[in-house]
């Protein structure tokens, strides 16, 4: 009902929760005096003794104490909101720094999809869990005691004991209810995660569903979850309703109860018609705020649920700090006996070694599978190795500072991202003191400058991921921001797959004139790219099949060889279809 986990990671909301608390205490004291007055006007006037003047005077007290009433609502509303806001905030920063600190290993925890949930909808359901659950907890408590004490002063002990007695029935049917909650929300959030993830994927290939023409299977197979997910929410919700169907039971029960002890106290004469009429206003009232508390629970239940997903990903093992630095002078790349895995079933890379010099131009080929990329992915640091050391400059990657590493490493793939704004906003992600001047350059050598000058040059907007661009403009924009960024290690995974053949060229030339001052790594399945490297690397099914250069290659690397027969043979093919 109540978790200490969430109090002591926001322990600034206490003092709204406090305040919260104080605020309907005071609203209920009101309540209870505007009731007092009434019932004293009642009582005057049934025994005749009501004149003007205690009218007026009573009127204007009524008045006073509303007013106060209506301040205090709307300070218990704005005391919810505070308390709300700081826990929303504190938690996404939490969730942010972890992300941080996991490094681009995160995703090896949680999926984006799940992320974005749970940061996003995750923490809205705490609102609830903070503004209005945890304060009526505690009033939920307190209210009954402050009204058994002025039912006694009424003098009717007998109706405020019944009364009391029964509002413990109300939690517990709670707690009743808490235990399957916990699992059916549990269940609930488990397949909200599942299907928006779903969604998600859905969402980002639906060019190629299209092209393949697997939307209509995609949509079936989303349905089904869909399906399963309307299921386990009419669960939740049948919870929900049975659950309340008792609290009101037991809530507008025992306030009949108390309303006819109260009317059979008046009728035996022992209880004045001033108390019985003070007493029948006010026995709901021992049974709202728990009642309230009921209904605030269904809903912190779910928030509940959430955090627990949050905290589990916040409680993930965190890599010992990266504090090793790169030194500028040894940038030598090794990876020595590496075997890695995403599953922990399909090795990727099976005992692979090799040696990659400083300021060399290194290829690495091999089919679409054979490990290429899984190679960039341990160079960055976003997987962690399983098996052998992956070393740069004699440091182990996973030791190594990640601004450090980042520094002096830049990777750009098929997919870089683009974020909406202008042209200059996205170059200067890679150096933000770059002059205008300094901007020009590399978008003249990556030859997309005059295509800019046409535009609104370096104030053209790019739309969401540069959707307003062409492949190849958004390659050699990729490429541009790269050289700005200015490292000591460029890694190109596939930069020229799928781009027309001006830009391929274009972002070729470029790789072999920084391939003569800087350490470039190409890693690509057209080994034409790689023929001037200084050493090529050849994998075949995650094994290093051979590494020369691709004359070595040609004589005494078989996996090579076939490479190179068969594209020169679709080459030569392609080359008489057009004649």
């Amino acid at each position: 009902m109540f978790d200490k986990r969430l109090m002591a990671m926001c322990p600034e909301s206490k003092k709204y929760i406090v305040g919260n608390i104080v605020c309907q205490w005071t609203e209920l004291l009101m309540n209870a005096q505007m009731i007092y007055i009434i019932a004293r006007m009642i009582g005057r006037l049934y025994l005749g003794e009501l004149g003007m003047l205690e009218t007026v005077v009573s009127s204007v007290i009524l008045l006073i104490v509303l007013a106060v009433r209506f301040f205090m609502t709307r300070r218990t509303t704005h005391m919810s909101y505070m308390a709300s806001k700081t826990v929303k905030r504190v938690m996404r920063e939490q969730i942010y720094k972890k992300i941080l600190r996991l490094g681009n290993t995160y995703r090896e925890h949680v999926t984006t999809a799940e992320l974005v949930q749970e940061s996003v909808e995750g923490v809205e359901q705490l609102e609830s869990y903070f503004g209005l659950y945890v304060p009526q907890f505690f009033y939920a408590f307190l209210a009954p005691v402050t009204l058994f004490i002025m039912f006694t002063i009424a003098g009717g002990i007998k109706v405020a004991a019944v009364l009391l007695i029964c509002v413990p029935l109300i939690p517990g049917a709670i707690v009743m209810v808490q235990k399957i909650a916990k699992k059916l929300l549990s269940k609930y959030w488990d397949q909200y995660a599942k299907l928006g993830s779903t969604f998600l994927e859905n969402l980002q290939g639906m060019t190629t569903l299209k092209t393949y023409l697997a939307d209509e299977f995609k949509s079936k197979q989303m349905n089904k979850e869909s399906e399963l997910f309307r299921r386990i929410t009419m669960k939740v919700l049948t919870m929900q309703l049975n659950s309340i169907i008792i609290m009101d039971f037991f809530a507008y029960g025992g306030a009949a109860l108390g309303i006819l002890l109260a009317c059979k106290g008046f009728a035996d004469g022992n209880i004045t018609l001033q108390s019985t009429v003070f007493m029948i206003l006010l026995s709901a009232e021992f049974f709202l705020p728990m009642r309230k508390l009921g209904s605030y629970f269904h809903v912190a239940m779910n928030g509940m649920a959430a955090s627990d997903r949050i905290f589990k990903f916040l409680n993930v093992e965190e890599p010992d700090e990266k504090t090793k630095i790169l030194s500028d002078n040894n940038l030598e790349i090794t990876l020595d006996h590496v075997s890695f895995s995403y599953d922990d079933e399909k090795e990727v890379l099976s005992d692979v070694s090799f040696r990659i010099g400083e300021g060399m131009f290194t290829g690495i080929v091999g089919e679409s599978g054979s490990g290429k990329s899984t190679v960039a992915s341990l160079l960055m640091g976003r997987n962690t190795v399983k098996e052998g050391t992956v070393c740069i400059g004699g440091i182990n990657v996973g030791e190594i500072n990640e601004d450090n590493l980042f520094k002096h490493l830049n990777y750009v793939g098929l997919n870089t991202t683009f974020f909406k704004g202008s042209i200059r906003e996205n170059l200067l992600l890679a150096n933000r003191n770059a002059s205008d001047e300094e901007l020009w350059n590399v978008l003249e050598k990556c030859n997309i400058a005059d295509f800019l000058k046409s535009e609104k040059g370096l104030d053209t907007l790019l739309a969401e991921n540069a959707g307003n661009l062409s492949g190849g403009q958004k390659q050699r924009l990729a490429l541009a921001r790269s050289i700005l960024h200015n490292p000591d290690v460029f890694i190109f995974d596939e930069a020229t797959s799928n781009i027309d053949i001006e830009s391929e060229e274009i972002i070729l030339n470029v790789i072999k004139e920084l391939a003569r001052t800087k350490t470039v790594i190409m890693i690509t399945h057209r080994l034409m790219n790689v023929m001037d490297a200084d050493c090529v690397i050849c994998m075949e099914g995650g094994r290093c099949a051979g590494c020369g250069t691709h004359f070595e290659l040609l004589d005494s690397c078989g996996e090579y060889q076939r490479l190179w027969n068969t594209q020169k043979e679709l080459e030569s093919f392609g080359r008489e279809a057009v004649l």
